[in-house]
C-alpha cells in the first residue's frame, strides 16, 4: 500500500512542479558522470567493448545503491519516508516535462514557425537530423517522441519502481539515460555503447508493450482504439528498436496518422500525414494511457500488499 501511495503522490508532485534545471536534475548528474566516464575508455575495442559492459553494469548499481541510502537515512521509516520517497520517485520520470515540450512545439508550428520548431525539436525531443523536416514530418516526430518518450521515460520507471522499489525505477534511469548517450551503432559508439544499448533493450521489453495497450485502451475514448489494435499488431516490428515501434504504432493507428523516418521505416502506411493538431491529441492520448498504466500499477501494488 505505501508503494502505491507513494507512486500517487510523485505522479501528483510532477504534475504540479515538473522537473527542476538539468544542472540540478539527478538525471543531468548521471548523464555529467556517463561524459566523464566516457573520458577513461580504452582505444581498442575489445577493450572499449568490455570497459562499456562495466560502465552499463556500474553505473544502476551506483544509482539505485544511492537512492536507497537517500531513503533510508532521510526517511527512516517515519512518516518523512512516504513525501521524501515520492519526490526521489518523481525525479525518475518526466510527464509533464515531455508534454510541455511537444506543446511547445505545435505552438511554433501552429506559427508556421519552422525554424522555432526545428530547433525545440532537436534541442529537447528527438536526436535525428532534423533540418530539412516541413512541417509535417515535424510534426510526426513529435508524435513519435511522445510515444516513445511515454514507454521509456514515464511507464518504464513506474513499472520497475512496482517491480522493486526505488532502487530498480533509479537502475533503469540510469540504464537509460547511459543508453542516450552511449547507445549509437556509429563508430565512436559501436563498441563502447553496445552493452548499454542491449541493457536497455531489456530493460524496456515489458515497459513498451504496457505503454502501447495502454495507448490502445485510451483511444477507446478519445481516438479509435480498434484501429489501435490493428495498428500495433501489424507494424510494431517494423523499428530497428524491438521496443520502440509498440508505443509509436499504437499511437500510429489511435490517431489514424502516418509515421516514420525517412529510409528507416513507416507506420501506418494508410493514414494521412500528420498536421500540429495531431501533436495536441497525442498528448492527450498520452496523459490517458499514463493514468491508465498508473492506476494499473497502483492496483496491482495494492493487492500485492494486501496479500503479504
Amino acid at each position: 500500500m505505501r508503494r502505491a501511495l507513494t507512486l500517487a503522490l510523485a505522479v501528483a508532485i510532477d504534475g504540479v512542479t515538473g522537473d527542476p534545471p538539468t544542472r540540478l536534475h539527478p538525471v543531468g548528474a548521471l548523464g555529467s558522470l556517463a561524459r566523464a566516464l566516457e573520458g577513461f575508455a580504452p582505444e581498442d575495442a575489445a577493450e572499449r567493448r568490455r570497459y562499456g559492459r562495466g560502465v552499463a553494469a556500474a553505473l544502476p548499481l551506483v544509482a539505485a545503491l544511492t537512492s536507497w541510502q537517500l531513503s533510508a537515512r532521510l526517511g527512516g521509516s517515519g512518516p518523512l519516508r512516504l513525501p521524501i520517497d515520492a519526490g526521489s520517485l518523481s525525479l525518475s520520470f518526466a510527464l509533464r516535462t515531455l508534454l510541455g515540450r511537444a506543446g511547445e512545439v505545435e505552438s511554433a508550428l501552429r506559427d508556421h514557425d519552422l525554424a522555432s520548431a526545428r530547433s525545440l525539436l532537436g534541442t529537447h525531443l528527438v536526436s535525428r537530423d532534423v533540418r530539412d523536416l516541413d512541417a509535417s514530418e515535424l510534426a510526426a516526430a513529435t508524435i513519435e517522441s511522445v510515444a516513445e518518450n511515454l514507454s521509456d521515460s514515464v511507464i518504464a520507471p513506474w513499472l520497475w519502481y512496482a517491480v522493486g522499489g526505488l532502487p530498480a525505477a533509479w537502475a533503469y534511469r540510469a540504464a537509460n539515460t547511459l543508453d542516450a548517450m552511449w547507445g549509437y551503432r556509429d563508430e565512436r559508439w559501436r563498441d563502447l555503447g553496445e552493452a548499454a544499448a542491449r541493457s536497455d533493450d531489456v530493460l524496456n521489453l515489458a515497459p513498451a508493450r504496457l505503454t502501447a495497450l495502454a495507448l490502445c485502451a485510451a483511444a477507446y475514448r478519445h481516438g479509435d482504439g480498434a484501429r489501435a489494435l490493428r495498428q500495433w499488431r501489424l507494424d510494431a516490428g517494423r523499428t530497428a528498436s524491438p521496443n520502440a515501434g509498440h508505443p509509436m504504432s499504437a499511437m500510429a493507428g489511435a490517431l489514424g496518422v502516418r509515421l516514420g523516418k525517412d529510409g528507416e521505416y513507416t507506420l501506418g502506411d494508410e493514414f494521412r500525414e500528420p498536421a500540429h493538431e495531431d501533436i495536441g491529441r497525442a498528448c492527450m492520448l498520452a496523459t490517458e494511457a499514463a493514468l491508465i498504466a498508473g492506476a494499473a500499477l497502483g492496483v496491482a501494488l495494492t493487492g500485492v500488499g494486501g496479500r503479504s
